[in-house]
């Protein structure tokens, strides 16, 4: 028999006839569903009363005993009789079940709307003093915990998160992030960032800080300003919350301002992360150094009073504070000066900017810190070298990294660029140029190859040995960019397989995406990752938790563009010789620096640059080996380093300073064994 005329089963025949009946109409479907009902309870009401002893006898009584049983089943009420009088029961059945289904269906469906309702997250928060993130981006769980715990001890805390998505999936992903965190709630809700009525649900007004988190996708700069006006519609003039925010593009970063207003501090992330990765190129062990510096886990930045500094010199106060680092002033007018010169006076209603472990009131010694003046080293600018780097890959931070090099290398200097075929260098350089460039030849040469980075062979030709440093960077292709790891972990992996292979040491700094991809990536010992906004999201942390600090931050991190710096402790001590660190802020000190911690060199270990030692203590006494590295905050561009009023120590690389002044009488002119 031809498979066209095969007959079609009995079986699936009927299911057949059955769904199309079920689908005519609603009619039809109650038609079925009484049918069914009746062919279940209507037998079984039968053998029911045909096996109960107690029935009727007679067929007339049993067949009435049937239909009160099937009736009492159905609710179709139980009365007998004549026809008429049983229909009419039925009758007022069938409008009790309805009345009740209707009763039931009303009730089901309001619960039902409620419920979703409430899962949509559209009711409004009440708390007061709690924080508000607005957005929604990778960074955003570094946000959360750097804000849980700058609150930490501080009792009950809620942190709530208003972003364009389901609020129990964005619950569930901070929950399964940051687990179960003692004294804080999370509470999350749905809503459109631009719309006022939306931000209102989280009642920005009432809260201590509301940041906004920058979008990723194309237009999402604008997204921020837009959500900045909103805010502006709902924050009164006057005392409110402090609002934090950033943008991608420095375009962008006037108008983000304007919007936030006089409460908020706008950051630029590509900006930012460009001179991070510079600066970790030329300084490897930067990126480490700045976490530990900006999270809340351990010292970080601190605005306090210090009542006793007032009338004493910045020098005095440095040498003086035992447990925290001085790194500036804030003036009474809010400004920062930081790194100041040593005899800075400090006058009344300015507050003493530290690197400390909390932001307790620190009490002065009384007596300055042992400086051993024998254990100094020769002071005196030490240049740096001309270098050739090697940037693999290009995005729209790129440009800024070429424009840092050229601003800051030595002359002589090369940089040679692997991008993926089709990226033209000249244009997009072009672009970027700052209009104010010098027209004189750059310090930095730039030479473009084209290569496949995804192959293995991409790499082959160049002599990697020649390098003192790579730059690996990431694509900013689609609104996830997640996925766009990829292709610096390919790079990794090649470089990391040419270390191997010859035993050579290569100081490499890759750009991440995801900080999962961090765990994963293949790291020599003198390598390191970047991931892309961390370090502005936790900046946005400290300043939410203290205001005062955005003008620190902002003279560190724009003004200056990256006034942090690792140097080898041969710059302040010499190698191989016993020293407390008092002799170490000394000698920053005079050099123009403040010195906030240090990283121990150990030899023979797997990673080269592992946590810093922030804030120790003055006091503290270790042989300082050349290779150890010292975390300064160095003086900003037009300062001079080698001005003479800056020799603040004694012997014969400075004056002494007569008794009674700054480094005289009772100061770090004197050996540690007379105090």
């Amino acid at each position: 028999m031809d498979r066209g005329q095969e007959r079609t089963p009995l079986r699936q025949r009927a299911r057949y006839l059955f769904d199309r009946t079920l689908a005519r109409s609603t009619g039809t479907l109650l038609g079925w569903l009484a049918l069914c009902c009746l062919a279940v309870v209507v037998p079984v009401s039968t053998l029911l009363v045909w096996t109960d002893p107690d029935a009727p006898h007679s067929v007339s009584g049993r067949l009435a005993q049937v239909w009160r049983t099937s009736a009492e089943t159905l609710r179709l009420g139980a009365v007998t009789g004549t026809l008429p009088r049983m229909l009419l029961s039925v009758l007022l059945g069938l409008i009790a079940l309805l009345c009740v289904s209707t009763v039931v269906g009303v009730v089901t469906t309001g619960l039902g709307e409620q419920l979703t309702e409430l899962r949509r997250g559209r009711s409004r928060v009440l708390e007061r003093d709690h924080d508000v993130v607005v957005g929604w981006n990778d960074q955003i769980v570094t946000v959360v915990r750097e804000l849980t715990a700058g609150r930490a001890g501080g009792g009950r805390h809620v942190i709530t998160v208003l972003a364009d998505r389901d609020p129990a999936q964005t619950e569930a992903a901070l929950t399964a992030a940051l687990g179960v965190t003692e004294g804080v709630r999370l509470v999350c809700r749905s809503g459109t960032l631009t719309d006022p009525d939306d931000l209102a649900l989280v009642t920005p007004a009432a809260a201590r800080a509301v940041v906004v988190l920058p979008a990723e996708d194309a237009d999402g700069d604008l997204t921020t300003v837009r959500t900045l006006l909103a805010l502006h519609t709902l924050l009164a003039d006057g005392p409110g919350p402090r609002v934090v925010a950033a943008v991608h593009d420095g375009r962008y970063l006037p108008a983000a301002r304007l919007a936030a207003g006089p409460r908020g501090t706008v950051l630029e992330t590509d900006r930012t992360a460009a001179r991070l990765l510079v600066q970790s190129a030329r300084r490897p062990g930067m990126p480490s150094a700045l976490r530990d510096l900006l999270d809340f886990s351990g010292a970080e930045f601190h605005v306090t009073e210090v009542p006793d500094a007032v009338g004493l010199s910045f020098e005095e106060v440095a040498l003086r504070l035992d447990t925290s680092c001085a790194v500036g002033l804030l003036r009474r007018d809010g400004s920062p000066l930081l790194t100041p010169a040593p005899r800075t006076v400090v006058e009344p209603g300015d507050r003493l900017v530290t690197v400390a472990h909390d932001d307790r009131a620190v009490p002065l010694l009384d007596r300055w810190a042992p400086v051993d003046t024998t254990a100094l080293a020769p002071s005196g600018p030490a240049p740096e070298p001309a270098v050739r780097l090697l940037l693999l890959g290009w995005n729209r931070r790129a440009p800024m990294i070429v424009d840092a090099l050229c601003r800051t290398v030595r002359p002589g200097s090369s940089l040679d660029v692997v991008t993926d075929p089709g990226t033209d260098l000249e244009l997009a350089l072009a672009r970027h140029r700052p209009l104010d460039s010098d027209a004189e030849a750059p310090a930095l040469t730039v030479t473009h190859h084209t290569r496949d980075l995804a192959a293995p062979e991409a790499l082959h030709g160049l002599e990697l040995s020649g390098y003192d440093s790579v730059i690996a960077l990431g694509t900013d292709h689609g609104p996830a960019p997640r996925g766009s790891d990829a292709p610096t972990l390919l790079a990794l992996l090649t470089l990391r397989s040419w270390e191997q292979r010859t035993g050579r040491v290569l100081p490499v700094v890759a750009e991440l995406h995801d900080r999962r991809s961090g765990r994963v990536a293949p790291l020599g010992h003198a390598s390191d990752v970047v991931v892309r906004g961390e370090l502005t999201a936790l900046v946005m942390a400290q300043i939410a938790h203290d205001p005062r600090l955005a003008a620190v931050f902002e003279e560190i991190f724009t003004v200056r563009g990256g006034a942090l710096a690792l140097r080898t402790a041969d710059h302040y001590v010499l190698p191989g010789r016993e020293a407390a660190f008092a002799t170490v802020v000394a000698a920053a000190l005079e050099r123009g620096e403040c010195a906030i911690g240090y990283h121990a060199h150990v030899p023979r270990t797997a990673r080269r640059y592992g946590a810093v030692r922030l804030a120790p203590g003055k006091s503290e006494r270790r042989v300082w080996q050349a290779e150890d590295e010292v975390l300064v905050l160095t003086a900003g561009p037009g300062r001079d380093d080698c001005d003479p009023e800056r020799r603040i120590l004694p012997g014969p690389r400075a004056q002494r300073s007569e008794p009674g002044e700054p480094g005289g009488q009772g100061g770090p002119g004197e050996e540690a064994g007379l105090r």
